[in-house]
């Protein structure tokens, strides 16, 4: 059974940081096809923040380019967001979330992609 359990999440002031965690779960984590971090501020639709594929490459959201970066300690099966220069527009629910298995049916790591595996978010609040 696959779980992803996010923390991390918690109130700064803009131009501080914060480092979420999602531990993992279920699939060999080294190997999943993809794997990332989503968001969903309030009224809004959830966005891709950043993912990862399989090769360890990342990919960001524009928004968050320069001020947010993914890692992956495969030793303890967790990904982690370290976010810096945090914005009021970065408050949000952030979500964890993975599509281990992906390559069998040929998916593409993309924001579109299609995770079968969601935590159930941490909550970041940026005040100004």
């Amino acid at each position: 059974q696959v779980t992803l359990v996010e923390s991390g999440g918690g109130s700064v002031q803009a131009g501080g940081s914060l480092r979420l965690s999602c531990a993992a779960s279920g699939y060999t984590f080294y190997r999943a096809h993809c794997m990332g971090w989503f968001r969903q501020a309030p009224g809004k639709e959830r966005e891709g923040v950043v993912i990862i594929d399989s090769a360890d490459t990342p990919s960001y959201a524009d928004s968050v380019k320069g001020r947010f970066t993914i890692t992956k300690d495969n030793a303890k099966k967790t990904l982690y967001l370290q976010m810096n220069s945090l914005k009021a527009e970065d408050t949000a629910m952030y979500y964890c979330a993975a599509d281990p298995f992906g390559h069998v049916y040929r998916r593409k790591c993309t924001f579109n992609n299609t995770m079968d595996y969601w935590g159930k978010g941490t909550l970041v609040t940026v005040s100004s």
